[in-house]
């Protein structure tokens, strides 16, 4: 089976020239940068003892970095090496503050990449987040003899049937990880078919999150004296919705504004033409311009700012939920103190969004009627301090449970 994966990879290859044009002329390809993704790169390497981690995206990113940031005060790590997928996510790592850190783009999984890769920065552990499973890099890993570790994996229904299809080729691949940390009991199970030996279960990463965020008083003065929700990690399709939303609730408060945050911020020519349709007035946040009276939307049109709006508001709707797509990641904004809504969509964070419902934090429909009360109920409520801090402790633990399975590789 590797060697028909490997005959479609080289047609990819062969195609790759014509693809990576229309995706720089899209904007999904950084044009300075691309090169890293053939393991082609303009700085010379004089770095050794490397730990290695790859997130694919922001999400990914993000539920990582605290992990990263403790690793890096350990004496015996050099230097982290973290790899992305995307152009967002290689914007927003420009904005964290890492000592040890550098970024690189994650190469295209073809054998001969895979291994120039390997051969190039000498890893001597490579740690992958969430979903990330690629056979011919887990291949070479196993054959350099590098341990390899999936931390917060996850693996859905969807993704788990696909794998089955191929079930011999599934365990070949599955077999080289050395260890599995999955971040939900569904995973562990269907990691266990697929063909890892060892699996610990310890919980979701994405648990854990800095403290409450003290914003600064410029951004809360802009907001002053107006009635706020938030409408998070929308996708197209989903918009509509949040405008329906906004103009019924407007009618019981004169003052109500929308923070909506697209999940791709490309999106925004597209949205706001979307909003001119709807009659419905914007400021852009990357404008730092003061909201007027007549302002129905606040669209936040930049990367990794999203916990300043979460820490504004009391209510938060999570999109990828009304089309999909299995939703997004509810565990920042109930953090910062919001009670989560979101579409019937959450197969990507059941049993997260199954917690926050036992502790009265969430509530899932795409009833809009039904969705219009709650914000309007909710708008004004604060949710207690001691669930807040039951989030943070469990996020705690499973943060170290996680950095003690994972320094035991560190020589």
């Amino acid at each position: 089976m590797y060697f028909v994966y490997n005959i479609v990879l080289t047609f990819l290859i062969f195609l790759s020239p014509f693809i990576f044009l229309l995706r720089i002329i899209n904007k999904k390809e950084d044009p300075k940068r691309f090169l890293e993704k053939f393991c082609i790169y303009t700085n010379k390497k004089n770095i050794s003892k490397i730990i290695w981690v790859h997130a694919a995206s922001i999400g990914e990113l993000l539920s990582v970095v605290p992990l990263i940031k403790k690793l890096e005060k350990k004496d015996n790590v050099k230097k982290i090496l973290l790899t992305t997928s995307t152009v967002s996510s290689a914007k927003v790592f420009k904005k964290i503050k890492l000592k040890k850190t550098f970024h690189k783009f994650y190469p295209l999984d073809a054998n001969h990449i895979t291994k120039k890769f390997i051969s190039y920065w000498k890893p001597q552990l490579a740690i992958f987040v969430d979903s990330e499973i690629w056979p011919n890099m887990l291949k070479n890993l196993k054959n350099n003899k590098i341990p390899t570790i999936l931390i917060n994996a996850r693996i859905t229904n969807k993704s788990f049937k696909r794998w089955k299809i191929f079930k011999t080729f599934a365990n070949e691949v599955f077999s080289k990880i050395t260890i599995a940390l999955p971040s939900n009991l569904e995973t562990q199970k269907y990691l266990k078919i697929l063909g890892v030996e060892k699996i610990k279960f310890i919980g979701n990463l994405k648990f854990f999150g800095d403290k409450k965020v003290k914003n600064k008083n410029n951004i809360k003065n802009k907001f002053k004296n107006l009635k706020l929700w938030c409408a998070a990690s929308t996708h197209e399709g989903e918009e509509e919705l949040i405008y329906e939303l906004h103009k019924n609730i407007k009618k019981y408060h004169k003052n109500l504004v929308t923070i909506l945050i697209p999940r791709h911020v490309n999106r925004i020519d597209e949205i706001i033409s979307n909003l001119k349709m709807n009659n419905l007035n914007y400021i852009k946040h990357s404008s730092n311009q003061k909201i007027k009276k007549n302002i129905d939307i606040y669209l936040v049109d930049t990367y990794g700012e999203t916990s300043k709006f979460y820490d504004l508001t009391n209510i938060t709707f999570l999109g990828g939920s009304i089309i999909k797509h299995g939703g997004q990641n509810p565990l920042e904004p109930a953090r910062q103190g919001n009670y989560i809504l979101s579409g019937p969509n959450i197969d990507n964070f059941r049993e997260v969004y199954a917690f926050l419902r036992q502790i009265k934090l969430s509530t899932t429909s795409s009833d809009p009627l039904k969705l219009e009360k709650l914000i309007r109920s909710k708008i004004n409520q604060k949710i207690s301090n001691q669930l807040q801090k039951k989030i943070i402790y469990i996020g705690n633990n499973i943060l170290i449970n996680n950095f003690k399975e994972i320094i035991g590789f560190i020589k």
